[in-house]
């Protein structure tokens, strides 16, 4: 999802502790710290671990040791995970004790980037985590998609085209979750009718379609509607932007033809509406 000619806004030394390979530097930082103490990243993007891809690091791991230490912070006590859940799961399988760990005292807003930057830079993430990511950090953290975009090392181009993905049905992210749509397949889909999106999606798994082909058959139920309807106004498209960029999730405004209307928020998870109302509870 990263686009390798930006520059992710890390602050010193911590590029380097998401890289592949341990520098000298990094590991006379490191220090053992016993396993009981780690605790799972609370903001976490990833909600799937390969299983085959962990039996391999655990074989890997009893044979070999952890050669890249993983990324801590303090945490009530114990240490929260920032970065190296794998291997932290890989080493409890293999029966480590202790684990190498660099420990930074960062916040949760940069936990969480790090954690997207992490399994981001490794194409660990499906599109709809990466979206639930951004939405997240647009929801908690009040940051625009621009500063997203910039924190992150992508485009705001990308950023949006991620998060219209959680307006798709329930059933659909769950495909780009399993990896049976990738994001090229499900942008088409994102303003069709629910069960329309979701024969589209299934037909795509099934006949293995091209992005192409799923954009042509998109189209085909679009259009008769889009003949039906006036052009939508420049104004309210922008009023649109600026309503998303305010509360970080899609806003659409559907106007009638004697002025009155509706204003749709969509959210995927309860914490989302959760942040919309503080906003709107908010003192002016």
């Amino acid at each position: 999802m990263i686009q390798g000619g930006k520059k992710r806004a890390l602050g010193r030394g911590l590029n380097a502790l998401l890289a592949d390979n341990a520098s000298p530097e990094m590991l006379t930082q490191a220090t053992p710290v016993p396993i009981s103490k780690i605790r799972p990243n609370r903001f976490q993007p990833r909600s799937r671990f390969d299983d085959a891809e962990l039996d391999a690091l655990t074989a890997s791991i009893r044979q070999e040791g952890v050669l890249m230490p993983v990324l801590l912070r303090p945490h009530d006590g114990d240490f929260e995970l920032i970065a190296g859940e794998r291997r932290w799961r890989a080493a409890q399988a293999a029966g480590l004790l202790e684990l190498p760990a660099v420990i930074r005292d960062v916040g949760d807003q940069q936990a969480l980037e790090l954690a997207i930057i992490e399994n981001e830079q490794r194409d660990d993430l499906t599109a709809i985590e990466s979206a639930r990511a951004y939405s997240r950090l647009m929801q908690e953290f009040g940051l625009t998609q621009q500063q997203v975009a910039e924190r992150i090392g992508t485009s705001r181009v990308q950023v949006s085209n991620l998060t219209r993905l959680l307006q798709l049905p329930e059933f659909v992210q769950q495909m780009i979750e399993s990896r049976q749509l990738d994001m090229g397949h499900a942008r088409p889909l994102v303003g069709l009718p629910a069960d329309r999106a979701q024969d589209l999606a299934r037909q795509c798994a099934d006949k293995g379609w091209s992005a192409r082909q799923m954009e042509k058959k998109a189209k085909q139920i679009s259009l008769p509607d889009e003949r039906k309807k006036p052009a939508p106004d420049a104004d309210i498209l922008a009023l649109q932007e600026d309503l998303s960029r305010a509360i970080g999730l899609p806003v659409v405004i559907h106007v009638q033809a004697k002025g009155s209307g509706e204003l749709s928020v969509r959210y995927a998870r309860p914490e989302e509406l959760d942040g919309v109302i503080a906003r709107l509870r908010r003192p002016l």
